[in-house]
């Protein structure tokens, strides 16, 4: 210490500081431990350095992606007995209320979930989902809450049904929805004591009394545009079909799926390479997927006749053996309709079951090919489907005429100036 003091007190001309850096170098010399220090002290100090620059320098989204499911995944797997949940602490964070929204003026998001080809890549298309967005209410609900309602008389248990084991998780969703629908949606719903109002359709909603009056899976369809179901785990591991709601699906039916596991769900609606690309990872995001982490996906079908619930151009909804070999071939492109699905997944915190909130987007085929940009793209997406996804999406019935017309609008959006190197500053997927 008395050598630094004297340092200190020295002036810094050229010839003292040759003296002073060698009286430092016969210090240091004579303890070779502080040479040492000092570079330990240096290299933490730089990496330090270089860590915050990388931190600071970035310039990628602010969150974290959704986890991608043809990788390995970064969610590290509970140690939890399969079958057994432990309850989470976690909240959902309270919504803000959806901005201007009107049940007049707000329109459907233009969700055009389909790329260009040549390519046509099968996986889950997850995404991070942020929480004011669970459930989408717009312009169009009250085609769907009626269109819901003479389901419900007509099918009622056919389409909606809840298994004992999965009872507890319905009535959560129920909360959920009766918590979160007032939130971002104030002009529509209004929380009570026992539940929630409708103030479009004058409905009220108990959900405290017990027991409920209808079925709670069908309770909470009638709130929402949205079809639902609910994945039960089971102790093998298996996440099961035991809770659903499913009015407007127009290809599929409750009973077809009820009570399977995922894999079969799968499987048994001949989803492309399901076993080859699909299952491994969708078996381990479902059993590490947090009530914290909810992902969407959307995919897209083609429809050829205008019935949102059911599309009778397969068949009859209470027929056995139909599909798209059933269905009349190359009808008038007036015919068909583009239909959406925006999917959204979430674990409850209480009951540990997984949710699906399943919103149909229907749009004729003309109209939607007014917007800029969608007929090529689609043609693009079309023929770059395989020959097993063609087969699932029914190409066959309806391909021939589709293509011809996307690529005469097409012709005609280039004609009068499309510039086809904007589109990105136009649209981007899922839009």
């Amino acid at each position: 210490m008395e050598d630094l003091k004297l340092w200190f007190h020295r002036s810094c001309s050229s010839n003292q500081l040759k003296e002073v850096t060698r009286e430092w170098l016969q210090l240091f010399a004579l303890n070779q431990k502080s040479v040492l220090y000092a570079l330990l002290l240096f290299s933490c100090l730089a990496w330090a350095v270089f860590k915050i620059a990388r931190r600071v320098n970035h310039k990628g989204p602010d969150r974290a992606r959704s986890p991608d499911l043809e990788k390995p995944s970064t969610l590290k797997a509970s140690e939890r007995l399969p079958g057994v949940w432990v309850p989470s602490d976690f909240r959902r964070p309270p919504a803000a209320p959806y901005p201007d929204w009107s049940i007049k003026d707000t329109k459907p998001l233009p969700y055009r979930p389909f790329r260009y080809g040549p390519r046509y890549n099968i996986n889950m298309g997850l995404r991070q989902m942020e929480w004011d967005e669970w459930i989408e209410v717009d312009n169009h609900y009250p085609r769907f809450h009626q269109d819901k309602a003479w389901r419900i008389e007509e099918r009622g248990p056919k389409c909606c049904r809840t298994a004992p084991e999965a009872y507890d998780a319905a009535v959560e969703l129920l909360e959920e929805l009766c918590s979160y629908l007032p939130q971002r949606y104030p002009s529509m719903f209004r929380a009570t004591d026992v539940g929630m109002d409708n103030l479009l359709t004058r409905e009220s909603f108990n959900i405290i009394e017990r027991p409920l009056k209808e079925d709670p899976m069908q309770m909470a369809a009638r709130t929402i545009q949205d079809d639902l179901a609910i994945m039960i785990e089971k102790p093998d591991g298996q996440y099961y079909l035991l809770a659903g709601a499913i009015l407007l699906a127009g290809f599929w039916r409750l009973s077809d799926k009820w009570g399977m596991p995922l894999s079969e769900i799968h499987t048994s609606g001949d989803v492309p390479q399901f076993r080859e690309k699909l299952e491994k990872g969708m078996m381990n995001f479902f059993r590490r997927v947090k009530p914290e982490n909810p992902v969407l996906r959307n995919n897209y079908f083609i429809q050829v006749d205008d019935e949102l619930a059911w599309s009778s151009s397969i068949g009859s909804e209470d027929e056995e053996g139909i599909g798209w070999f059933t269905a009349e071939k190359n009808k008038a492109v007036q015919h068909h309709y583009f239909r959406s699905e925006r999917q959204s997944l979430r674990r409850l915190p209480r009951s540990g079951g997984v949710v699906f909130t399943i919103r149909t987007y229907f749009h004729p085929m003309t109209d939607i090919c007014q917007e800029l940009y969608v007929p090529g793209r689609l043609a693009s997406a079309i023929r770059s489907w395989g020959d097993d996804v063609s087969k699932y999406k029914g190409k066959e019935r309806y391909g021939e005429v589709l293509l011809e017309y996307l690529d005469k609008k097409h012709e005609e959006q280039v004609a009068a100036g499309l510039d086809l190197s904007k589109e990105d500053e136009v649209r981007q997927y899922p839009y």
